[in-house]
Formats: structure tokens, sequence, C-alpha cells
């Protein structure tokens, strides 16, 4: 069997970004080889793996490939994963580099990852198939409790929180945004700053803004009872004043990656018409300007969600 190779985009240390050659492992008999299409930019975990300010984390190191957002299609596959040539699939990442890390692997022109990993996909879905993890992150989050009363961050995962709170068939939830170009944007949902609203009765606030420094604010807006989940990545510790907690018999969850049933909802949702991913891509780049594109996703603030174009890549 002859070397596979790929272009990736590699982070070589702390804002300093590649884009290079990777040969790959061998693919085995349940591994499907995917040519990538498009792969989003993660303004949560990959600005802190770009700045170099992501807490010790299992896989972390230089070099790495970033990316777990990738839409593309097997071309070839192991002897019992043949079915699946030719399937448009989504690609929550990869670790098939043998010169580079996969943390998180996805963002290549090829990848090679178990057949459980590539996930089939509508062929109407496209580009927008990027927002599918983020999507189910945020339905992991709504999943572990009760629907979210409030929002905090009006950024993409911001947006599907509410779009799959409504979704879901709950009422639709406030959402906080304190940037004047992330207000605009909301559908059938209403967006404030949080010195316009008064209420402080939410039995669930869910946190989306990554601010280590935010709980007491939020504990504050509480209901007694009520519960703050934290969905954002945190690259500082957080802590809050007990006294009000207390008073509040507040509760905290932490919402982590998404899971299979996750998943499921949310391709659900997005199959029949329920979840929306229109207006959540607002730039593309080509895979060759690839520095250019990390740097505005993390800097431009009008930049909801920057993807890749791999289809010109060789």
């Amino acid at each position: 069997m002859s070397e596979m190779d790929t272009v990736a985009v590699v982070m070589e240390a702390p804002e300093r970004l590649s884009l290079r050659r990777l040969a790959l492992q061998h693919f085995t008999a349940t591994d499907v080889v995917v040519d990538i299409d498009w792969s989003g930019i993660s303004t949560g975990t990959e600005r802190l793996l770009w700045s170099g300010r992501m807490p010790p984390f299992p896989g972390m190191g230089y070099p790495l490939v970033p990316g777990y957002e990738s839409v593309g299609r097997v071309v070839e596959a192991g002897c019992d994963a043949k079915a699946r040539i030719g399937e448009q699939v989504f690609v929550p990442g990869s670790n098939c580099f043998k010169d580079a890390r996969g943390l998180f692997g996805g963002a290549a022109h090829r990848v090679i990852v178990p057949s459980s990993r590539a996930i089939a996909i509508n062929d109407q879905v496209q580009e927008q198939g990027v927002l599918i993890a983020l999507a189910a992150t945020a339905q992991h989050a709504i999943a572990g409790g009760d629907a979210p009363q409030l929002i905090v961050g009006h950024g993409v995962l911001g947006r599907l929180l509410a779009r799959l709170t409504i979704a879901g068939g709950h009422a639709a939830p406030t959402v906080w945004e304190t940037n004047p170009a992330r207000q605009s944007g909301a559908t059938g949902y209403k967006v404030l700053h949080p010195d316009q609203d008064p209420r402080r009765d939410y039995s669930v606030i869910v946190d989306v803004s990554g601010d280590s420094a935010i709980l007491d604010s939020l504990i504050a807006r509480l209901a007694k009872g009520g519960e703050v989940v934290l969905a954002g990545f945190y690259d500082k510790p957080l802590s809050f004043a007990f006294p009000p907690s207390f008073m509040k018999e507040a509760r905290l969850r932490v919402a982590a990656e998404w899971k299979a049933p996750d998943l499921a909802t949310t391709l659900a949702a997005i199959d029949d018409g329920r979840l929306s991913l229109d207006g959540l891509i607002t730039h593309r780049m080509d895979a060759s300007q690839a520095d250019q594109a990390y740097r505005t996703a993390f800097g431009d603030v009008s930049c909801l969600k920057m993807i890749l174009d791999w289809r010109t890549c060789s």
C-alpha cells in the first residue's frame, strides 16, 4: 500500500501557523479516507491553542493540526467500510498524522478516521455542516437540564442555543450581548445588553461568553434554586462569592463535549427543518490563506464563523 500524505494547517508554536504537507498513517480495515471540502475555525478552543493559553489538556503540544469541524466526502476505505465510499460526512477531527499531533486534527485536505467517526450527513447541508459540532454542543448543554431562559453571548454557539431551545418547543430565551456588532441577527428571540435587562428570576442561565469573572453577576440574576450552566471554555480559574449563592441555593453545572444522542437530535432537527443554520457562516477563505483566516477569525468581531475551503488544494 502506497503512503498517503495531505496538506494540513499546522500550529508550529503559539501564534505561528503554517500550511504544509504531512504524511498520513496507513488506514485499517475499518477506516475511511475523507477528502475535506470545508473546515471551520473555532474561536473558543482553537483560539486558546493558537495563542498558547490553552490549559493543560490531553494530547496538547506542538506541532499540532487543529480543527474539529470538517465536512468532506469518503473517497477510499478499508475492506470493512467500502460501502461508505461516496458519502458526504461530518468529521469531528482526526488523529492520522505521522509528523504532528492530531488535536483536533480536522483542518486538512485529507484525513483518515475510523468509519464510526465519519458521520453521514444530508448532501444538501454542504458547507453548513461545519456547524454540526457546535450545534451538538449546544444541544448537550440543553439536554442536561431544563431549557435555558437566559443565554449569555450571541456568537455562533449562543445563537445555536437559542435556535435549538425554540426548536425543542420551549419558550424563546433572552440573550445577552455586550458587543453592539453582535446584537443583530436574532430569529424569534430578543437580544439585550445586560444593563437593559432588569430581570432577576431566571431559572436557568447558560453562559457561553468564556468570561471567567462572570459568575457573581449571573448568580445575582437567578431565581431561588436556579442553575448556571457553563457551556463556554474558560482559560482562567472561576470563582464566586459564597453568600449570594447560599441565599439563592444556586446550582452550577458544566456542559462539556456532545454525545451521540445530542448529535442524533441535532441532525434530526436540521433534516426536518426545525433548526436552521443560515446566517452563521460569515467569512470564507481558501485554505491557502489559512494564516490570514485564523487571524481574521480571532481578531475581527464581525466574524461569527470562518471556514476554510479545501476544494482547490492539492
